[in-house]
């Protein structure tokens, strides 16, 4: 057996089987690239289904002095799956990796955004260019709607239900959801479609996506990165703030505000309810002040 032609083979079925995005499977078959090389480089004849966990352990140990603790544990994690999927197949009965121990990582709370630090980045981009007003609306959706960054670039025309006051999101894993969008943010969309996208020349295939770059495409993650980046050098936010940080800062937002956990969630699209429990260790003040108001006792 083949490296190359498994890892092809692992690929459809991250893809189909999976139905994972574009972006995790070329993040997983990054890491199994990474073992393909080591063996390339060092000589080492063996087969995916002969390759012992000794091999596997210098491998880790190899690469481990070129990467912090975070990405260990992210290639030791993309290549533990690969094995799970040759037992999965039938071609292994065991995996490599069950004795290598992951380097311990502490959680990294994300960055937020104060609403005034919002509104002082969005007043900040220039709208006597056209860019302006997509680049104001794509903050607004981001912030409002709680996006990840993928799931914004993809916004389609046919998922804006403005009357029912929902967008349709497809978000990991090709799942949907509808996540509510407030009048102001529709009417920005509304003004942007209607005043800068129509100036735009669609090219074939980009008819019914929302946000156009100026050669009628779609806009790339990194452009997205871009704007916000150069909008925070502009205002001199010291944080480091990605499209992320506007997801980020609409979850830590909402349950400040009282917001119940399980609805964050389901806007979010998390899969589970640990993931969106991250935005409980953000502000202890907060859970300070909801034990004082609601606890029998207080």
């Amino acid at each position: 057996m083949k490296w190359i032609s498994i890892l092809q083979d692992y690929q459809y079925y991250l893809k189909i089987e999976k139905g994972l995005a574009q972006n995790s499977i070329d993040s997983y078959s990054r890491d199994v690239k990474k073992l393909i090389s080591y063996l390339e480089e060092n000589e080492i004849v063996v087969s995916p289904i002969t390759i012992s966990e000794e091999i596997i352990q210098q491998f880790i140990y190899s690469v481990s002095k070129q990467l912090n603790a975070r990405s260990q544990a992210r290639l030791i994690s993309g290549i533990r799956n690969f094995f799970d999927y040759l037992i999965f197949e039938e071609y292994r009965k065991n995996n490599p990796t069950d004795l290598i121990e992951s380097p311990k990582i502490g959680r990294k709370l994300p960055d937020t955004l104060s609403l005034e630090e919002i509104d002082v980045l969005i007043n900040a981009i220039d709208l006597s260019k056209p860019q302006g007003e997509r680049n104001r609306t794509i903050l607004e959706t981001l912030y409002s709607c709680g996006l990840r960054v993928s799931e914004l670039i993809n916004l389609k025309r046919s998922d804006l239900f403005f009357d029912e006051g929902f967008i349709r999101v497809i978000g990991k894993g090709n799942k949907q959801r509808f996540v509510p969008i407030n009048n102001q943010t529709q009417k920005y969309i509304e003004l942007y479609i209607n005043s800068i996208r129509t100036h735009i020349t669609t090219q074939k295939g980009f008819e019914d996506t929302v946000f156009l770059n100026r050669r009628g495409k779609n806009l790339s993650r990194v452009m997205i990165f871009t704007i916000i980046k150069n909008l925070a050098i502009k205002i001199g936010v010291k944080k480091k703030i990605s499209p992320h940080t506007f997801r980020h800062s609409f979850a830590t937002h909402l349950l400040e505000r009282g917001a119940d956990l399980r609805a964050i969630q389901q806007m979010l699209g998390h899969e589970s309810i640990t993931t969106t429990e991250i935005y409980l260790h953000l502000d202890k003040s907060f859970l300070k002040k909801v034990v004082n108001t609601f606890h029998p006792r207080k």
